[in-house]
């Protein structure tokens, strides 16, 4: 014990170790901090003989208690579908209009339904259902099918060119390429975007209008306002869906883009399919 070296400032024995002159102290950690840590390792043993810890091949040690999390969640979710089960069943029972006149059942569908929005809906939509250049905006009043809870329903249910459904919404605005000149469309072009702000050049708004009249107003109507039956869009407002400008217009005259939504009714409950509908009517644009 001769070689024992003690610092002379604190009189503290050192480890031994040193590193350029610098010598380690040997302190001994507080008792409160070791008897902490041999309590987490009793801790820690006690919890590996308890409950599911160890990973093997295929599965992890199932410990004594045979507790699982996963089976827990299921007792959880069979607990709340149980509880629900009531009001779920009245949902599927009434029709929508009842649900609607129903002061419980109409909030019990829209707080469903903005949740199955979240889950289903939004990577189109957005998150505030207000959608963006190709997906509708679902909190305005301009509607392609109708924007009564029916119609909500019928689309929400059957989607918009699904050719696996066979009530799938469906309409196809044909492509002009081949049927006008280049001139004729820059002229209905001009014309459509003189219902609703000022074209680049006036003077193509009247013979785009007899174009228009010739090949355009047989689904969007005569004063441009669009048709529920087809699915056209009212051209006569600044909403716009797909295109923006008035080479967008033209572009889509020649070439036009159309959009697809899937039909819920395959992948979600007619419950979930409903609570969708009266949440989307409940936006602020359902008629």
């Amino acid at each position: 014990m001769a070689d024992k070296h003690i610092d002379e400032i604190s009189g503290v024995e050192t480890t031994g170790h040193e590193w350029d002159g610098i010598r380690e102290l040997n302190n001994p950690m507080p008792r409160w901090w070791v008897w902490t840590f041999y309590a987490t390792i009793v801790w820690a043993i006690g919890y590996t003989i308890l409950y599911p810890a160890w990973p093997m091949v295929t599965q992890a040690t199932k410990g004594v208690l045979n507790y699982s999390s996963r089976a827990e969640l299921a007792g959880e979710l069979d607990g709340a579908r149980i509880a629900q089960g009531e009001i779920l069943e009245k949902v599927s029972k009434v029709s929508l209009e009842e649900i609607l006149a129903d002061p419980q059942l109409a909030q019990y569908a829209t707080a469903g339904g903005a949740s199955a929005f979240r889950v289903n809906c939004v990577q189109c939509h957005g998150t505030g259902a207000a959608g963006g250049q190709g997906y509708p905006n679902l909190n305005d009043d301009d509607w392609l099918w109708g924007g009564d809870i029916n119609a909500i329903y019928h689309t929400i249910a059957h989607g918009v060119r699904d050719r696996v459904d066979e009530d799938s919404r469906f309409s196809e605005m044909p492509a002009y390429a081949d049927i006008l000149q280049p001139e004729e469309v820059r002229q209905v072009a001009a014309y459509v975007v003189s219902l609703s702000g000022t074209p680049r050049d006036p003077a193509m708004v009247e013979p785009g209008m007899q174009i228009f009249a010739d090949n355009c107003a047989a689904c969007h109507g005569e004063n441009a306002e669009g048709n529920r039956e087809f699915g056209a869009p009212n051209l006569a407002d600044a909403i716009w869906l797909k295109v923006n400008g008035e080479a967008e217009i033209a572009r889509q005259v020649q070439q036009p883009r159309h959009g697809m939504m899937p039909a819920w009714s395959a992948r979600l409950s007619n419950e979930t399919v409903k609570q969708l509908a009266v949440y989307v009517h409940s936006l602020g644009g359902g008629e």
